[in-house]
């Protein structure tokens, strides 16, 4: 096994705890998973979010990214609306009870992460943290493991 692969798998199995803590704590606090807040999340940061946004952000394909989107419009925490440059496309924006929804969320997501990482100093997450952004950037750059993309 090489030196990389164990880190993979810490790195997978970390991540894997974290979301599903994470998300139970939202659904049982919010009534919310960890991965509808993530697509509100999105729609609220991205200026005139489109579903192909969301896609390129979370590396998931087109179908499940919509599936999910109408799931949050069934559930009143969204709405399609034309795009004003491009009638075949829509913008995503969030209602109000979603908007509330999202701002009651984030203190929650925030709490149970700061305790989950708790026993790690300040300055080895910080380093993780780092050290993960520059991973990802070039991932990212290179369009690995984005659908219909990169290796």
């Amino acid at each position: 096994m090489s030196h990389v692969t164990p880190i993979f798998i810490d790195l997978v199995r970390v991540e894997t705890r974290l979301y599903n803590a994470v998300s139970a704590r939202l659904r049982a606090e919010r009534g919310l998973g960890l991965g509808q807040f993530e697509f509100l999340d999105i729609i609220d940061r991205v200026p005139e979010c489109r579903v192909l946004d969301i896609v390129g952000e979370l590396a998931i394909t087109v179908g499940a990214v919509s599936k999910a989107v109408d799931r949050l419009v069934a559930a009143g925490w969204c709405v399609r609306v034309a795009h004003p440059q491009d009638r075949r496309s829509s913008v995503l924006r969030l209602t109000s009870e979603g908007e509330r929804l999202l701002t009651a969320s984030r203190p929650v997501v925030e709490d149970e992460l700061a305790s989950l990482t708790a026993a790690v100093p300040p300055g080895d997450l910080a380093r993780v943290a780092a050290t993960l952004a520059t991973l990802r950037a070039n991932l990212e750059a290179g369009r690995h493991g984005q659908p219909g993309g990169g290796s």
